[in-house]
């Protein structure tokens, strides 16, 4: 038996040019943040954003990040985003449970639907309490992790 090439699943696609591939991933950072960027902004008076939390009502009650306000994805419209009295100027940040939670991709869809600036912080407050970043809330780092 003779030896033959073995078949890669990795370059059966050929990679893109590497100009193709920095453009993917600037686009993705366009509209993506982490937690330890946004902790980070926090802490250095970085205030050039605002931080919207877009789980439910209880949820946020129970354990959110400082400063955060709470406009649950599902409520985001012409209405609700006059009365936060939001700039379509400044970037907005939105967050919801984890990495398993498509919440704050249907909040960042509905903001900018409506016109305004927004990235989606990855991981959102599981990995925030998983870094030992603090929380407010009724329950605080005693809330459950997920709703």
């Amino acid at each position: 038996m003779e030896n033959q090439p073995v078949y890669s699943l990795v370059l059966e696609t050929p990679a893109a040019s590497p100009d193709a591939v920095h453009r993917h991933y600037m686009n993705k950072l366009s509209v993506e943040t982490d937690v330890a960027d946004v902790r980070y902004d926090m802490q250095h008076g970085v205030a050039d954003f605002v931080l919207i939390d877009v789980r439910s009502s209880k949820a946020y009650a129970e354990c959110h990040i400082p400063g955060a306000i709470n406009l649950p994805s599902n409520q985001i419209d012409e209405v609700t985003t006059a009365a936060l009295s939001l700039s379509k100027e400044q970037v907005i940040v939105v967050y919801c449970w984890g990495p398993a939670c498509n919440g704050g991709t249907k909040g960042a869809a509905r903001l900018s639907g409506l016109g305004f600036k927004v990235k989606e912080m990855l991981g959102g407050i599981e990995y925030w309490r998983k870094e030992g970043n603090e929380v407010e809330g009724t329950l605080g780092h005693k809330a459950p992790l997920i709703g």
